[in-house]
């Protein structure tokens, strides 16, 4: 191997990984795809992978040996992306492109606009929020403003893409003007749960697919990712935390005290109904391709309805072992006939598990020793679904593996 050739091949790989961590791959699965494609172009690689760093060492023989280190930004899921980019290294193994035609075609994924555009995200945003506050089991009334919260929280995201200053406030300004917001509708609507509500307005930024991503990555002994994720998990459910109190305050300070008149609560068929629209609007949020959404939202059914079964006769939390089984079963059978990323199907199932907002609402219990939706034992109940979760996706990859790396 030439040495122009050595430069190519190394900067190609440099790219790709740059370009997968922006697009939320976890560190465990990107080492595993970098060391794979470095094999297959020839070449020796060594990679170590965390949120806000990464180090790559390449080499070919003892006189062709590159090291390079670079401070990076945490990524944003973008499955999407992470599918075009998987495309592009199986064309290029397969010797449909040449390492410069893959080089700028990663430039092109990277700078490719939304799909879907910003009113079909407003709508994701808005009946992802509402989603939620059904499978709360929550009334219709928390429904309604949950999802008009939602909108508001889409114009604060809107804008935060256009503006840094925004963006480096973004999730505690969203959680208290939600909370604000909730305490004027008080006012207007006594019959809407003021916590809930307020929580279903930022669940889009509550991080339990995070911790969970960081579970995962500490279950597959990537120690340095995992602890900086789930450290950054936390500090993000702590801003959030803060903001709503600090709105509630507030807005009790400006509206008054809040008087709840409990509601009836929305029917059975409106909790499971609560599925598919919020795996539909996942599709969007994640940003899927249209030509995968369809296995994404049955992703969502599979986690939810498996996990119900087994909670039938094993209980809530060790139910949800079940459901990530099934979930991570069905993701690795997808990679293997559509030839695509295990990730895209198994994301959009697994966010469906995740006990982001227990996390949220055990931090609430312990901090004011108030409960919501009557939840008791509720920091056992989070320990004990981290823990069903991890262990079904570890066994599921047991039962079929997966065969591809992303």
């Amino acid at each position: 191997m030439n040495n122009e050739e050595f430069i190519e091949k190394r900067k190609f790989i440099i790219k790709l990984g740059k370009s997968l961590h922006k697009f939320g791959t976890p560190a465990y699965r990107l080492e595993a795809h970098l060391q794979a494609v470095t094999k297959l172009l020839g070449l020796e690689g060594y990679f170590l992978i965390s949120p806000t760093a990464m180090t790559f060492v390449l080499q070919h023989d003892a006189d062709q040996e590159y090291n390079h280190v670079a401070r990076v930004k945490p990524g944003e899921l973008d499955l999407g992306a992470l599918a075009r980019t998987d495309e592009l290294v199986e064309e290029l193994v397969s010797g449909k492109r040449t390492l410069q035609e893959a080089l700028d075609r990663l430039d092109e994924i990277a700078n490719k606009p939304n799909a879907y555009g910003s009113l079909l995200t407003l709508l994701a945003f808005g009946s992802s929020a509402g989603a939620f506050a059904m499978l709360m089991g929550t009334s219709w009334n928390d429904v309604f403003w949950s999802a008009l919260l939602g909108f508001m929280v889409y114009g604060l995201v809107y804008r935060a893409e256009r503006s840094k200053r925004m963006a480096e406030m973004l999730e505690p300004l969203a959680a208290i003007l939600c909370a604000l917001v909730a305490s004027g509708i008080t006012q207007i609507d006594p019959h809407i749960n003021m916590p809930v509500v307020i929580l279903s307005g930022i669940i889009i930024f509550v991080p339990g697919l995070a911790l969970t991503l960081g579970l995962a990555e500490l279950a597959a002994r990537d120690l340095i990712s995992g602890t900086a994720r789930i450290m950054d998990a936390c500090m993000l459910l702590f801003k959030l935390y803060f903001g709503a109190i600090f709105g509630m305050v507030v807005g009790k300070a400006i509206f008054g005290e809040a008087i709840y008149f409990e509601p009836e609560p929305v029917p059975l068929i409106a909790v499971w109904s609560a599925v598919p629209i919020l795996s539909m609007a996942l599709v969007i949020i994640f940003k899927a391709r249209m030509k995968d959404s369809p296995w994404g939202i049955l992703a969502g059914i599979v986690a939810f309805f498996s996990s119900m079964l087994g909670a039938i006769y094993l209980g809530a939390s060790i139910g949800i072992f079940f459901g990530a089984f099934a979930v991570g079963v069905y993701s690795n059978l997808f990679a293997r006939w559509m030839k695509a990323p295990a990730s895209i199907a198994l994301l959009q199932g697994i966010v469906i598990l995740v006990p982001g907002s227990k996390t949220y609402i055990g931090l609430n219990t312990l901090i004011l020793g108030e409960t919501m939706l009557n939840q008791s034992h509720i920091g056992s109940q989070i320990f004990l679904i981290f823990m069903s979760i991890v262990a079904g996706l570890i066994f599921a990859n047991v039962a079929v593996s997966p065969r591809r790396t992303l």
